[in-house]
């Protein structure tokens, strides 16, 4: 199981409920974070999501890379391969 602060590092993309959204902001939280800080935004046309640390804080890992959010949502966080 990947905890979700390490999963979400350098996404490039993030799905929620199999529908696809570009990464707009993502900060990793630390100890300074508060639960009404925004860690991640996301944006796809002109749809734009934004989540605090406590919307993500108690997310459960379910399996492949999936979790639950405590809203129910599943999230998954996806990075662009790079082919040399």
């Amino acid at each position: 199981m990947i905890r979700l602060t390490e999963a979400m590092r350098d996404a490039d993309f993030v799905q929620l409920d199999g529908i696809v959204f570009a990464t707009g902001y993502l900060r990793i939280p630390d100890e300074s974070t508060v639960a009404e800080d925004v860690v991640m935004e996301l944006k796809l046309g002109d749809t734009e999501l934004a989540f605090t640390l406590e919307e993500l804080e108690e997310a459960q890992y379910v399996d492949d890379g999936m979790y639950r959010l405590k809203s129910g949502v599943m999230l998954r966080f996806l990075t662009v391969a790079t082919l040399h």
